[in-house]
């Protein structure tokens, strides 16, 4: 699987497919995800925690670290796939409607 061939759907089906497995569906409320994200994401800090800058962008040059890095990447997509899923928000259009938002909201300098 690559980013440039692999679709959010087919990321988004995957994740669910896994959990429905697994019997986790009842667990898997909106205020549960949320709180899994953030833990997540604490999980990702903490292997940049106590870097300087420059050596958060080394970090994935160290094979250990890189892989330490896709783990928690992996784990907050699945569960922002999963809290897509659950809440019936289109990824896709979400980010689309963000972006443009985003570009009112802090233009490029002219």
């Amino acid at each position: 699987m690559a980013d440039a061939t692999t679709s959010v759907e087919a990321l988004k089906d995957g994740i669910r497919r896994f959990a429905a497995a697994r019997g986790w569906e009842p667990y898997h409320t909106p205020k549960n995800l949320a709180m899994a994200l953030a833990s997540e994401v604490g999980e990702l800090c903490d292997i940049l925690r106590w870097l300087t800058a420059e050596e958060s962008v080394a970090a994935a040059s160290d094979a250990v670290t890189r892989a330490a890095l896709a783990d928690e990447l992996a784990d907050i997509a699945n569960i922002v796939f999963l809290l897509s899923v659950h809440t019936g928000i289109d990824l896709s259009d979400a980010v689309a409607v963000k972006m443009t938002k985003n570009a009112i909201k802090y233009p490029a300098p002219a």
